[in-house]
């Protein structure tokens, strides 16, 4: 069963992509970059959008351009997450699709410590378990829901450099799996967006990686976005808005000692640089 549509209070014109508009979604991180762009392009297809951030000026104003509801906060602590919720569903009246893309890239090398690894696990892992927990048994109940996370080509692959954002990304990566593998006969949809470099303010404090990341071109938040519309039309698990990053991802699976060999020149390089 699909989530589209399943309420008939929010069912409206339809959109671009085919589907239904009129749904209640929510957008974490929304305050800039690959969130606000998302958000602005469910908007402008005529979704209900509640937008989050911890920058409440900025999410405010996203939320005013584009003519979302702002719940500034914390989306990423239990309480945080369950504030969110509350106040998304007494706004929308349910949450039909979720966009957790609020994410943090703390920590380098060995050197990354406690704190920017228990950050980084709290926001880019724990978030989405604990938003998880409270939609998913409403989603089930109604047969309908849907739950993206903005994950990273990094999850696919990996980054080099940052040892706390990498296995973060593959381990939101692991969680949207077994969500999808557990619930999609349930009909809660799961997909994990997974680019490689877009235009962000994380992108431009990259530095040296910034060429790394760059490598098959950086997209603007904008042109991510206009991907994400059009994966929601056929509920493909990985959204790829590099197409390049599958036959990474199908390497580093069938040859690996070869990726990782590949990957390593990379440092070696990027050492040589002194750029790590």
């Amino acid at each position: 069963m699909s989530d589209l549509g399943e309420r008939g209070d929010v069912v409206g014109h339809e959109s671009g992509s085919g589907l239904p508009s009129g749904r209640g979604v929510v957008v974490t991180g929304a305050g800039n970059g690959i969130g606000r762009a998302i958000a602005t392009r469910l908007a402008a297809a005529g979704e209900r959008v509640v937008v989050n951030d911890l920058d409440a000026d900025a999410v405010r104003a996203v939320a005013a351009e584009i003519g979302a509801h702002a719940v500034p906060g914390d989306a990423a602590s239990e309480t945080g997450v369950a504030d969110l919720v509350g106040a998304a569903r007494e706004h929308l009246g349910a949450i039909d699709v979720w966009f957790g893309n609020a994410g943090i890239d703390h920590g380098r090398g060995l050197d990354a410590s406690e704190v920017d690894w228990a950050r980084s696990w709290d926001v880019n892992v724990m978030a989405h378990v604990r938003a998880a927990r409270l939609l998913v048994p409403d989603w089930v109940e109604k047969g309908a829901g849907r739950y993206v996370v903005t994950a990273s080509a990094a999850g696919l692959l990996t980054m080099l450099g940052t040892p706390t954002y990498s296995t973060t990304k593959h381990a939101v990566i692991g969680f949207a799996e077994w969500l999808s593998a557990t619930y999609r006969h349930r009909g809660v949809v799961v997909q994990a967006i997974c680019p490689q470099g877009v235009r962000t303010r994380m992108f431009d404090d990259a530095g040296p990686l910034q060429e790394l990341l760059a490598h098959d071109s950086a997209l603007t938040p904008e042109q991510l976005a206009e991907s994400v519309w059009e994966a929601l039309g056929d509920n493909r698990f990985l959204i790829l808005p590099h197409p390049q990053v599958a036959d990474y991802y199908a390497t580093r699976a069938t040859h690996t000692d070869r990726w990782l060999g590949g990957m390593n020149k990379l440092q070696r390089g990027l050492e040589q640089q002194g750029a790590l």
